[in-house]
Parts: C-alpha cells; structure tokens; sequence
C-alpha cells in the first residue's frame, strides 16, 4: 500500500496564488495558461465569430488550431491581449465594448489578435520592409 503523504496539493493553488505559476512559459507571461486547469476555457465553437469562421477556412482548418490557446487578460488594468510574436501585450481600445462572459471575450482577443497581426502597425511589418527581398 502506498504512503500518504503528509501535505496534499491544493487543487486551487494556480487559481489562488500567483506564485503556482507552474511552468516556465506561466513564469515567462507571469499568468496562468488557464485551459490547463480548466477545461470550460476550451474554446466553444459554437460562439466562433464570422470572421474566425471565415479565417478557418481560408486557412484550411477544422478547429482555431493555435488560436484556442488565445485568451482575453488584463495588462496594468486594461484589457489586453498576449501576442506572442512580437513578445508583449496588445491593450484593447477604451471605447471597445467587452463581452459580459470570458468566452465571448476570448473570441473577441482572438479576433482582434489576428487583425492586428495583419495590419501594418504589426512590429513585424518593420521586420518586412527591413529584410524584404523581392
């Protein structure tokens, strides 16, 4: 029969303490990547935006493949969302109206991740003009 052991982890440490950070891109991001401990942040399909549906098919895809790790957060109070690609937060506009609930607001940070992904205030479209060839 196996030992019990004298301290039993607490289920809540990553939703109660900042300091479970647990892996190293947690630490690196100083959040939680929420749908690891949670499984209602799975993206629901059901509340995908025209736009994202329209985005999945242009891109050949049956689900938002990397997008379904994108989440909505908050960056000095302000809604934001996290761009990996250019290593920092994007804030929302202050007359943009959140949804109420965190899935509509996750659909919207994904939204609003790849527009600004595609437009030239994008950091990398510097890269582009920078390093283009043709």
């Amino acid at each position: 029969m196996a030992k019990a052991t004298s301290k039993s982890q607490d289920v809540d440490k990553f939703i109660k303490d900042a300091a479970g950070l647990d892996t190293k891109r947690e630490k690196e991001i100083g959040q939680h990547i929420g749908y690891r401990y949670d499984v209602n942040l799975v993206p629901d399909y059901a509340r995908v935006t025209p736009f994202l549906t329209k985005y999945m098919e242009m891109m050949g895809w049956d689900d938002l493949n990397w997008l379904e790790d994108v989440h909505m957060g908050y960056e000095e109070g302000r809604p934001a969302i996290f761009d990996r690609n250019c290593n920092g937060w994007v804030t929302i506009p202050p007359d943009v109206k959140l949804p109420e609930d965190q899935q509509g607001r996750d659909m919207m940070a994904r939204e609003l991740l790849i527009k600004f992904q595609m437009s030239k205030k994008h950091p990398l479209w510097d890269l582009k003009r920078a390093y283009k060839k043709f």
